[in-house]
């Protein structure tokens, strides 16, 4: 079996995301064969070596792959320091260990992937991969045909970012409101609440409809389903499999270098 760095092993354990298991190494909480590691670049064999978090041994999971339909007045974490509502109380009822790919505001409502695939997080959340995501967004006031143009264009945040074109419709107007269909193919800090702040339009309610063309429809908020099948290949075939070959190409080039060097 070949070797793996010890973060891919953590995160195909459904332990945390590839990032978070770099914490998790540096701050000592990883032990490979009953020791303390600390260093990024160590590679364990999976089946061989004992690998432990915070004392517990991880085992390898078969990669799953669900969707959760989260509810408002919950973090999209596992854990929250506030005591807040978490994630953690959906995906306990799942079998695999699990996290999240990316995040939904507190008060967004929606569609949320959760995974214990690492290369499945990483190549979604890559920003070069441009996942579109969908949201349905209710805008204080009526929004006219200019300012619907600032946000399909790309309006300027209040950081001096200037966002990319986005697709953007009227769903319909109410109460001098206006719900405002939004699909982005970025993930800034939240992006549309800013956005909307920036066309002088408040969200006042924000629903995410879709992620990477999968969506919650027939799940009540807290509920989740599987994600396999034709839908599961297409997420491999648009986002995972040009992520995998990037990521040989790049090593492979790493190597050409290293050798070319010695």
């Amino acid at each position: 079996m070949a070797r793996e760095r010890l973060q891919k092993v953590i995160a195909a354990a459904g332990i945390a995301s590839r990032r978070k298991a770099e914490g998790l190494i540096e701050a000592g909480r990883v032990r490979v064969n009953g020791k303390v590691v600390t260093e990024l670049g160590v590679k364990v064999d999976p089946h061989k070596d004992k690998v432990e978090v915070d004392g517990k041994r991880i085992v390898r999971e078969k990669p799953a792959y669900y969707v959760v339909h989260k509810p408002r007045g919950m973090v999209s974490t596992l854990d929250d320091p506030r005591g807040r509502p978490s994630l953690r109380e959906i995906c306990d009822r799942m079998k695999e260990g699990v996290h999240p790919v990316g995040r939904l505001d507190f008060h967004t409502s929606g569609v949320l992937l959760v995974t214990n695939d690492g290369e499945m997080t990483q190549a979604l959340l890559r920003p070069r991969s441009g996942v579109p995501k969908v949201y349905l967004a209710k805008m204080h006031g009526i929004i006219g045909v200019d300012e619907l143009d600032r946000l399909r264009n790309g309006v300027e945040l209040d950081d001096g970012y200037v966002t990319k074109k986005a697709e953007v419709f009227v769903e319909r107007q109410e109460d001098r409101n206006t719900w405002v269909q939004i699909t982005l193919h970025e993930g800034k800090n939240r992006q549309i609440h800013r956005m909307g702040d920036a066309i002088g339009h408040r969200v006042m309610r924000l629903v995410r409809l879709s992620f990477a063309g999968i969506t919650a429809e027939g799940l009540k908020p807290g509920e989740f389903r599987r994600v396999h099948g034709k839908e599961l290949e297409r997420l491999q075939k648009r986002f995972l499999n040009p992520f995998k070959k990037r990521k040989a190409k790049r090593m492979a080039e790493q190597r050409r270098a290293r050798n070319a060097n010695d």
